[in-house]
């Protein structure tokens, strides 16, 4: 009877539980949904021009490019897990005054995954951007370029090994969200209290090891899961299903062969060339690339224009503080083309 008695009390409980995730569910979907900035996310963007882009080893790039072709040029680049989508705010208001160019990383979106899996680096990263600009910019023409997360680490790196483009042609840089070195020791995911080895052994190495899919469907679970991994206090639901969206569409393999990179990953000698004017963007309540790296990339630029941490925000300020990134980002690429190009300064010790 004892047992009886208990498997009853677990079949109820389970049931109950199974109730109450349901209807949470359902709170979560009527709050997205009803949420203006759900669909305006999923809108399509009008004008596009789709170019698919070669790289060096052959996998080709999805690119999109938006706006009058006689603007002036920004180069956007999404980060780890995203896609062109990252930047809907940014196409929307900037393709009025300039002209954007937007690529989809190797693997994500719509790009192809490469055939070779030890191409997830820094380099191919590096080549992979020179392969747009080369496609999409006629020669010696200059351009602003804005990259979000690995975004970022696409952009330094590229001025790492490509000194006379950065000095001749780049008229300003955007590092947004991200970072150069140290990339799992101060991740912030499971709160202040938990210290780096905590971090490094609790996220980044099942990040580095998991290459299978991730379940596509909204959960209560997943949604809470990508709201505090990505995002910060003032994301909205919308916002949060969108970025989840993205987050569940990248294949796993390609997640996984980028994930490797990133714990031993050091730009911060490439930093040092990186001589245009640049801004540098970081979230008060980033928990994957907190402002420590903001910091630190500032700390070794030669040419800050300006830092901003945008207050309340996450991982995904392109997303969640839009009205702070668009306007910052149309300065920086109608920044004067210097005069005489700048040189190269010696990495700090």
């Amino acid at each position: 009877m004892k047992a009886a008695r208990r498997v009853a009390t677990a079949a109820g409980l389970t049931a109950i539980g199974a109730a109450a995730w349901e209807v949470q569910r359902r709170r979560d979907r009527r709050a997205v949904e009803s949420d203006p900035e759900w669909a305006e996310l999923l809108r399509q963007p009008t004008g596009a021009t789709t170019r698919q882009v070669r790289a060096f080893d052959g996998t080709l790039l999805h690119v999109e490019i938006y706006g009058d072709a006689s603007a002036p040029a920004i180069v956007l680049a999404h980060g780890w897990t995203e896609s062109i989508d990252l930047w809907h705010n940014q196409i929307r208001d900037l393709s009025r005054d300039f002209r954007i160019i937007a690529y989809d990383q190797r693997g994500h979106g719509r790009s192809d995954v490469p055939a070779d899996p030890s191409s997830y680096t820094e380099r191919s990263l590096a080549d992979d951007l020179q392969a747009v600009i080369d496609a999409c910019l006629t020669p010696n023409e200059p351009f602003a370029a804005a990259g979000h997360s690995m975004g970022g680490i696409s952009v330094v790196a590229w001025a790492g090994t490509r000194t006379l483009e950065v000095a001749r042609r780049l008229v300003g840089a955007a590092l947004i969200n991200t970072g150069v070195s140290e990339l799992a020791g101060h991740m912030l995911v499971l709160g202040p209290w938990a210290g780096a080895r905590v971090h490094k052994t609790a996220v980044a190495s099942p990040l580095q090891r998991f290459d299978r899919g991730l379940p596509k469907g909204l959960t209560p679970l997943s949604y809470r899961v990508v709201r505090r991994i990505t995002m910060g206090d003032r994301a909205t639901p919308g916002q949060v299903a969108f970025v989840h969206r993205m987050i569940v569409d990248c294949p796993g393999p390609v997640r996984a062969g980028f994930g490797r990179m990133f714990p031993t990953m050091d730009l911060r000698d490439a930093l040092a060339k990186l001589t245009a004017p640049t801004l540098v963007v970081a979230g008060e309540r980033d928990r994957l690339l907190p402002p420590w790296h903001a910091q630190q990339i500032v700390d070794l630029l030669p040419n800050v224009v300006e830092y901003l941490e945008v207050p309340g925000a996450g991982h995904m300020t392109p997303i969640e503080a839009a009205d702070e990134v668009t306007p910052r980002l149309a300065a920086l690429a109608r920044t004067p083309v210097a005069a005489e190009p700048r040189a190269p300064v010696a990495a700090p010790a």
